[in-house]
């Protein structure tokens, strides 16, 4: 397991737009049609990441919680499905299935969108408010595969918080930690 951090880009920041495949509609989706009401987390996954799985039920769990207070929650991956075929759009329908995704799971075929991000690791996790201009990027929580602290979303969780009782999110922003993205060759 590589062990990259993510790039902590500024706060503030606007999203960039993207147009990219939901591989369980099958539709193009947007970022502009997909935001939500008070947030939008976007969040850069694959399937196969030992630290993507390690959170995957709190992701659920967390979006389950907060989609109905206007957070909308975009899954997006960006790794290159030729060296890693368990990270192409087919698999990727299925694993959102298997884990009960309630929400879009993008496909990145160009990979551009990581990089507008600058996107580094699985997972990438990316807090936007009503405007799309960032005010969280970091990790899910301390837990990390092996390291037997529980996987709560504490760090997510607080900043959703913060976001919908328009209180200034004081608390340090981590670097996530996880596998670096796949990039092409």
């Amino acid at each position: 397991m590589a062990n990259t951090p993510s790039n902590m880009i500024p706060l503030g920041t606007k999203a960039p737009d993207f147009s990219l495949l939901d591989t369980i509609s099958g539709s193009v989706l947007t970022l502009n049609k997909l935001k939500g009401a008070k947030g939008t987390v976007i969040m850069f996954i694959c399937n196969h990441c030992p630290f993507v799985i390690h959170i995957n039920a709190q992701l659920v769990k967390i979006a389950n919680s907060y989609i109905e207070k206007g957070i909308q929650f975009i899954a997006i991956s960006s790794n290159d499905e030729i060296n890693y075929p368990q990270d192409g759009p087919d698999k990727m329908k299925i694993h959102a299935k298997t884990e009960h995704y309630p929400f879009p799971y993008l496909y990145d075929e160009t990979q551009q969108v990581a990089k507008a991000y600058d996107a580094a690791c699985t997972p990438d996790l990316y807090l936007f408010d009503s405007d799309l201009k960032l005010i969280y990027r970091g990790q899910l929580d301390d837990s990390r595969p092996g390291n037997n602290i529980p996987v709560t979303g504490h760090d997510l969780r607080h900043a959703l918080d913060c976001l919908i009782e328009n209180k200034e999110n004081t608390s340090p922003q981590k670097p996530s930690i996880g596998c670096n993205i796949k990039w092409k060759q």
